[in-house]
């Protein structure tokens, strides 16, 4: 330190000492005074160490004297004509971790207005982080010299660039942060209220530069590196974990007015639903629910699309401690008795919309556990008409020393495997947890954004990207209740409404850049990912260029929350699905489970061994040996193969039951069907083998062409060609079928066992 500094430091830390001992306060009394411990204001009063501001600041309120004099010895607000202060000469009044203010007119007294150099240091850290709130009496203005800001009054948001401006009621709680990837350097001045101290408006300055703690911290612990990129993460106070209670109703409670989702109806009609109207809604529900029966353990599914009472009922069974079961409305007479059967649903809450509730009600007819049927948005003879119901109950619903938490059983999914019979994968309370990971690093969610994810709530993907993880980072989620996707219907909502973080699978973004996607405004988008199915390279170059967004790929399972992703802060490789996130011990190994080396493709697997991550299934409900035959040896193993580079990026081959086995060689269909993309006539397509005498196998493409190309022998020729000359020779498709449409599962992942 230089010599001026350190003899500026003694010398007030010798005025803090003086002071307390005219007001005959012990060194243990001062401590207390100032909320450290004995020894830690021992060494600021000797001058051992830097004194911060907050330390000085909380003397001068225990001394009930004006900063300025600890600061300077003496108060020197003598001037009251005018006062000059030359560049860089202001009172340095505050100096803290990215924080650093200047009084610009120390020496003149009996000031109607406080002016005060500013500079607020970028931190990437907090660009994914709640701006933290302040407030004082009076006003303020804020003027920007150099940089950016990002400045909240209440519920709005403004960026501020050189040479703008702002002046509001600083009685408003407000805050900022620099953005734009540089510092942003300002001149407040502040009008205090009547009993406004200046100190206590310089320290609401500096609070208005911090981050606010998201109320989910409670419950985990991240380390990220300087530029905000996550590097680790443990879960903690998870036994008691309850997301109804102790996410929904503490954000209704601490910010009951702040937006958690913006619905629009398939008549484009809007609702607005703050976190207390979903507090209130999901406790009304849980009454509602518990007078007709249900209780803690049972197993009710919800078939609703996209209606808002999804919503009510999701968080109200968590509360009750009833098992969520959601599922979507495509499902048929068979696959709905199936499903009853094989996880006893007992209630189900179904959407009034086509012919579901009749195909529902069919099937119920034959299973005996189903007792209770709700309907959402109409009346049927049978069925509890949910709208006109659940409203007439109270909006308290008090926790319980037996409420269901932690590693209880809160919901449950079926898979869409393209074989067999759908498993249950079954989820803890503590699943919802780990999808912050998935919210806050990937989708890049914000306190005041709004994200988009594109999946019907029958899908796990609407719990990655419509529920949990956004609302553990405070966010808003925007949900359009669509019955088809329409890209001249949706795409213009995303400038509408300012949607700025998008999740779309690659199915979806297929569909989209077959379309002019320069028609639409899509600048309001500052992220965007994609999961649910392998991206293809080609896909998202052709997005880049028509939009200039980098899509960034992730990869999970039913059983899983997001396993494998490009996060923040991370660089993207064209075709690779990203980084292991440090919530997940990833590996890739052989058939015997040994770990193989980069470039070598094996299984995915998560290792458990040493401990189970949070957001990995409970189990296969009720099916002992299926859960085995994944999990053994202290591996989950996925059934997923793919390969790593040396710099631990991830690259997707297939399902292991979709590799196919030609002449010695083991081809994977991503990577062709990727090559396929390629070519601007073909919509979508699907590699499978095909049985072959002489190879085994032999490669065939299934492909959807684009309307008003016609399928021809010369066009298969052309396709053959390409292949070989932009891949392994061997992997070109010998055969080659045209199809209007590609064989699905439910939930829309190509069927390559029936191409």
């Amino acid at each position: 330190m230089a010599e001026n500094s350190q003899t500026r430091l003694f010398e007030i830390a010798s005025r803090i000492k003086e002071m307390r001992e005219i007001m005959g306060w012990t060194e243990k009394e001062m401590a207390k005074r100032v909320e450290l411990s004995e020894s830690e204001y021992l060494s600021y009063e000797s001058a051992e160490r830097d004194l911060p501001f907050t330390f000085i600041h909380k003397c001068a309120l225990a001394f009930d004297i004006d900063l300025t004099d600890l600061l300077e010895g003496n108060n020197e607000a003598r001037l009251t004509s005018y006062t000059v202060t030359r560049k860089g000469k202001g009172q340095k009044t505050a100096k803290e971790q990215g924080i650093d203010i200047s009084n610009l007119a120390p020496k003149f007294r009996d000031k109607i207005a406080e002016p005060y150099w500013v500079k607020y240091e970028y931190s990437p850290a907090q660009q994914n982080q709640p701006i933290h709130l302040t407030k004082h009496s009076g006003q303020e203005f804020d003027l920007i010299i150099s940089g950016s800001l990002k400045v909240q009054v209440g519920s709005h948001i403004e960026i501020l660039r050189e040479g703008d401006s702002i002046y509001y009621n600083s009685s408003t709680p407000h805050g900022m942060i620099a953005v734009d990837g540089e510092d942003c350097t300002f001149v407040a001045v502040v009008l205090p209220g009547e009993d406004t101290k200046e100190e206590n408006v310089r320290n609401n300055i500096i609070q208005a530069g911090k981050s606010e703690k998201l109320i989910c911290e409670k419950f985990c612990d991240t380390v990220e590196d300087e530029y905000g990129r996550l590097k680790s993460i443990k879960f903690k106070n998870a036994e008691t974990f309850n997301f109804g209670f102790d996410i929904v109703d503490e954000i209704a409670n601490k910010y009951p007015d702040k937006l958690a989702m913006l619905h629009v109806d398939k008549h484009h009609v809007e609702r607005e639903f703050t976190f207390k109207d979903i507090k209130h809604s999901s406790n009304q529900t849980a009454n509602y629910f518990k007078s007709l029966g249900i209780k803690k353990g049972d197993k009710v599914m919800l078939v609703l699309k996209r209606h808002y009472q999804f919503w009510f009922c999701m968080v109200a069974l968590h509360k009750l401690g009833a098992v969520a079961i959601p599922a979507t409305n495509q499902l048929k007479d068979h696959d709905f008795e199936y499903r009853f059967n094989a996880a006893g649903v007992s209630a189900i809450v179904c959407t009034a919309d086509g012919d579901t509730a009749d195909i529902a009600q069919r099937a119920a007819e034959r299973c005996p556990s189903v007792k209770t049927k709700i309907l959402v948005g109409g009346t049927k003879d049978g069925w509890r008409d949910f709208n006109n119901e659940y409203c007439l109950f109270s909006s308290k619903f008090e926790r319980t020393p037996d409420s269901s938490c932690g590693n209880d059983t809160a919901l449950m999914f079926f898979t869409s495997g393209t074989t067999g019979n759908p498993k249950m994968a079954a989820h803890k309370h503590t699943y919802a947890l780990g999808h912050f990971v998935t919210a806050k690093y990937w989708h890049c969610c914000q306190r005041d954004g709004l994200h988009l994810t594109i999946s019907d709530t029958g899908w796990g993907k609407s719990l990655w990207g419509k529920l949990y993880g956004q609302w553990l980072c405070e966010g808003a989620v925007f949900v359009y209740d669509f019955d088809r996707f329409d890209a001249n219907d949706i795409l213009p909502m995303f400038a509408k409404y300012n949607i700025t973080t998008f999740c779309a699978p690659p199915t979806m973004l297929r569909m989209m850049i077959k379309e002019n996607l320069s028609k639409f405004d899509l600048s309001s988008i500052k992220h965007m990912t994609t999961a649910g199915e392998a991206l293809n390279p080609e896909v998202a170059k052709q997005f880049k260029e028509a939009t200039g967004l980098e899509i960034m790929e992730g990869f999970g399972q039913t059983e899983t929350t997001l396993t494998i992703a490009n996060l923040f802060g991370d660089t993207p490789k064209l075709g690779s699905m990203g980084k292991a996130s440090p919530q997940y011990d990833v590996d890739i190994v052989d058939p015997e489970g040994k770990s193989l080396p980069a470039g070598e493709v094996g299984e995915i697997v998560i290792r458990t061994d040493k401990d189970v991550p949070c957001g990995l299934f409970k189990e296969y409900y009720l099916d002992r040996e299926k859960t085995d035959d994944c999990w053994y040896d202290g591996l989950y193993h996925t059934g997923d193969t793919a390969w790593r580079d040396e710099d631990g990026y991830f690259y997707y081959v297939s399902r292991i039951d979709d590799v196919i086995k030609s002449s010695g060689y083991r081809i994977g269909p991503f990577e062709i069907e990727s090559v396929l993309m390629e070519l601007p006539y073909i919509l979508e397509c699907g590699v499978s083998g095909a049985p072959d005498e002489v190879r085994g196998q032999v490669v065939k493409a299934s492909i959807v062409l684009t309307k008003g190309t016609v399928p021809s022998d010369e066009l298969k020729k052309e396709i053959q060609s390409y292949v070989k000359s932009h891949t392994a020779p061997y992997k070109y498709p010998r055969i080659i079928e045209f199809k209007d449409e590609l064989p699905k599962t439910i939930s829309g992942k190509i069927q390559r066992n029936k191409l």
